[in-house]
């Protein structure tokens, strides 16, 4: 999804100041990784998994289950067995969706115990342009999910038709995140993001196992339009869209709640509105790049999967204009071994998606999902 304006400026810099912030958290690190330092690398292929798909814009799937669920803008979710994407949806909620734009049906997650009780979740822009986060049900060996059996558990309105954010995720405490953007326009001018009263530039989560009442808690604030997050071996990646210059990856303990991932006092590593800001107790991007190599960032997962051993650990993302796949490993507080694949570019990536079986996938909003694979 574009988000971002295409203003092209500058080159990466660190900012040595930040640590002091970080220090708080106890994320002391370098400054970002600088793009520019990107080596090239051979030993993968994008495959052509599915194609003529309509607008999708996701793709996931319980653990160990071989089937690929694929969810489409307009509001549908279709499920592909053995290659071959079935004709009808699994879950149909276009009556429910505006799509369009930066709108629709953005994300579904299931729940760590779907083979059982199968629960699944959705996020989506419903027809007056607002966030819910809704609950479904479905036998988790049926062809089709029940779209009647909705329940809401997260409302956040929507000011504006951009900055939506979307995507939802179980994080390893069994809490369903929610990520929210800023709420639209551009240069967030009610300044939901930094508002703590406000759920709009929140990572939100939800505790969707309690007996009582749905318990939303703001997990982290300062983010502009986080889209696609991840977890992995007890950090918190997060691509988050810049505005104007920089596109930012942000990387965390996952246990740490209360961080400001800094929008809009700085677009990522860099003071925003005004050209002195204060630091302190703000989150530095892991990896920024500016707009000269791209104009909205696309997480991004870490590879965990059999297919491809040299991937492993290694967290993989894109660019809706620029098109090409990277990658980064996490180490010791930093971003390390940034490699650009020469893999064909992919026209206007939406997002990565992971498999019942770890394999990862890019999401052309175009219509078309590859999967990457090992050169032979």
């Amino acid at each position: 999804m574009t988000a971002g304006k295409l203003t092209i400026i500058g080159a990466a810099v660190a900012i040595a100041a930040l640590a002091v912030g970080l220090r708080e958290h106890g994320l002391t690190r370098p400054g970002p990784l600088s793009l520019r330092q990107s080596r090239r690398d051979t030993g993968l292929k994008l495959t052509t998994a599915f194609s003529d798909l309509g607008t999708p814009v996701y793709l996931t799937a319980p653990a160990g289950d071989p089937r690929i669920f694929i969810v489409l803008q307009d509001g549908k979710v279709m499920v592909a067995r053995d290659g071959h994407v079935q004709p009808r949806p699994w879950l149909d909620i276009t009556a429910r969706v505006k799509s369009g734009g930066e709108q629709g049906l953005l994300s579904i997650a299931f729940h760590p115990g779907f083979a059982t009780n199968g629960r699944f979740f959705a996020s989506y822009t419903d027809r007056h342009g607002d966030t819910r986060v809704t609950e479904f049900h479905a036998d988790p060996a049926a062809e089709h999910a029940d779209s009647a059996s909705e329940r809401q558990l997260v409302f956040v309105r929507q000011p504006w038709p951009n900055h939506n954010g979307g995507h939802i995720l179980f994080g390893p405490d069994g809490r369903l995140y929610v990520g929210m953007g800023d709420g639209g326009a551009e240069d967030d001018p009610r300044g939901y993001s930094q508002n703590p009263r406000s759920q709009l530039g929140k990572m939100l989560r939800v505790d969707v196992d309690g007996s009582g009442p749905v318990v939303i808690q703001s997990w982290a604030l300062g983010l502009r339009n986080p889209w696609r997050f991840w977890f992995d071996a007890g950090l918190l990646y997060i691509a988050d869209v810049g505005q104007n210059t920089w596109e930012e990856i942000d990387v965390a303990p996952a246990r740490d709640s209360g961080l400001n991932y800094g929008w809009r006092t700085m677009e990522g590593a860099h003071c925003f509105l005004n050209p002195i800001c204060g630091h302190t107790g703000l989150v530095l991007p892991a990896v920024e790049y500016d707009h000269d190599q791209g104009c909205s960032v696309i997480g991004g997962a870490v590879y965990r999967g059999h297919a491809i051993p040299q991937l492993d650990g290694l967290y993989l993302y894109s660019d809706y204009c620029g098109g090409w796949l990277r990658s980064f490993r996490y180490a010791n507080g930093a971003a390390t071994e940034n490699r650009t694949w020469s893999v064909p570019k992919v026209s206007g990536v939406a997002s990565f998606g992971v498999d019942g079986s770890g394999e990862v996938y890019i999401v052309s909003h175009f219509g078309t999902i590859y999967r990457i694979d090992r050169t032979e």
